[in-house]
């Protein structure tokens, strides 16, 4: 197979990847959504509020609170263009361009970095 067949298919696989990260985010996004009509328009927080950590999202969404399975779905949506960073990172490695593997390390430290910083 040639390099640019296989930099075609990769593309392709990546461009999957963000497509399922997407369904899947809105999917929950909708699930979240139709819990909160069900429980009469409350986020089962107090005073409708949103969990904002990723403990509180998690747990909450196993207790099917609609507030927190919402933001499970930003979440994930959050998550999907970082999977394509670590995609990319495996696609430039498979196909040996040494450069853009550097590039997208830095751009993958850069991100884990200010997701760092902004927790604190």
């Amino acid at each position: 197979m040639s390099t640019n067949q296989t930099e075609k298919d990769l593309e392709r696989q990546i461009g999957i990847v963000l497509r399922i990260g997407v369904i899947i985010a809105v999917v929950v996004m909708i699930l979240g959504f139709a819990c909160y009509l069900i429980n009469d328009a409350k986020t089962g927080y107090f005073h409708n509020q949103y969990p904002r950590q990723l403990a509180q999202i998690v747990n909450g969404s196993f207790h099917f609170q609609a507030g927190a399975i919402m933001m499970l779905g930003l979440f994930l949506l959050i998550l999907t263009p970082v999977l394509r960073i670590v995609a990319s990172i495996y696609a430039f490695t498979k196909v040996k361009d040494w450069r853009y593997v550097g590039i997208t390390v830095a751009v993958f430290i850069i991100l884990l970095v200010a997701m760092f910083i902004g927790q604190h």
